[in-house]
């Protein structure tokens, strides 16, 4: 199988290949991670210019939700305890 896939669907390209990062060498993979938004990265091939990735905006990451405090977690077991009553 081709490291090359189709893009993901919501992807703005009629034509647009992708490659999982998992299939390249450790140090390829941070120079294509550390690119910049609108960062030009020129991949060169005997002194040619062969092709050109710009960098894009990662995703928005959500920070995660906080653990239960020891109060909520009574709470939800006591909830969980008394579902489990009424069921059996």
């Amino acid at each position: 199988m081709s490291p090359f896939a189709r893009a993901p669907s919501g992807l703005n390209s009629v034509s647009m290949k992708t490659l999982d990062l998992e299939d390249l060498s450790p140090k390829l993979t941070q120079l294509l991670i550390s690119l910049a938004p609108g960062e030009d990265l020129v991949l060169v091939q005997n002194g040619v210019v062969v092709s050109r990735l710009i960098g894009a905006e990662g995703p928005v990451v959500e920070a995660p939700e906080p653990p239960p405090t020891e109060e909520r977690a009574g709470e939800i077991f006591e909830h969980f305890l008394s579902m489990m009553e009424d069921e059996f």
